[in-house]
């Protein structure tokens, strides 16, 4: 009858520590996966946000110093003096400075909206270049007051466009970096509950060590009396 409800009590026992290291392994396996997708969600914060927003940022100086350089050209020289291939040498420079940045930036992880918006900015900003070159051309054939006219019709208003089209990226940055933000706080949440049910299986095991001790006694006391009668 002892050995009887011995093994039935081991069996118990077994069963309950299987299923604790059931739960412990999965707990373990979620935890890493969590980890996981945690360091991915950093490394796109960085790689996909913060990197692509500064790139942003640089274009934008960019075209404000090709727009400092064409209007150096109207209204602080002469068409007889100026380097027009010096110009054409920074604008150029320039020119491929961005056209770098824009083709790293592609590269990056893009949502629909930010896909729809880079296509503007290039086309807006192939818009710029040619009115930068029809300008050049007009100062040379048709003197500074004809070019100043252009550029004050056309150059100003692209480059505006191509402002207001950094920005609204830069908005979108902003407001993909958030959703990313709060994924890594939900997945931050996750990892807490983990921890607490580890918490609360090392209890449930301590328990389970303190029952097995007292059980064990219980029934040794049992067993002498049981011999001394």
């Amino acid at each position: 009858m002892r050995f009887a409800y011995s093994v039935k009590q081991k069996m118990k026992i077994a069963i309950l520590l299987f299923c604790i290291m059931a739960c412990t392994i999965l707990i373990r396996f979620l935890e890493d996966k969590s980890v996981k997708s945690m360091n991915e969600s950093f490394i796109s914060l960085y790689n996909d946000r913060l990197i692509p927003a500064t790139d942003l940022f640089y274009i934008a100086e960019y075209v404000d110093q090709k727009r400092s350089l064409i209007e150096d050209m109207l209204y602080s020289s002469s068409e007889n003096t100026f380097d027009f291939e010096g110009l054409r040498r920074n604008l150029h420079k320039i020119n491929t400075s961005i056209d770098s940045l824009i083709h790293a930036y592609e590269k990056t992880y893009l949502v629909k909206q930010e896909k729809e918006n880079i296509a503007e900015l290039k086309a807006n900003l192939h818009a710029v270049k040619t009115i930068e070159k029809q300008t050049v051309d007009i100062v040379k054939n048709q003197g500074l007051q004809k070019a100043r006219n252009v550029h004050e019709l056309m150059g100003r208003k692209a480059s505006g466009d191509i402002i207001k089209g950094l920005s609204e990226l830069m908005r979108i940055q902003r407001m993909v970096g958030a959703e990313l933000t709060k994924d890594t706080e939900f997945m931050v949440s996750g990892n807490k509950l983990y921890s607490a049910f580890q918490t609360v299986l090392a209890i449930v095991i301590g328990i389970l060590i303190v029952g097995i001790v007292f059980t064990s006694n219980v029934v040794n006391i049992r067993s002498d009396k049981f011999n001394l009668n």
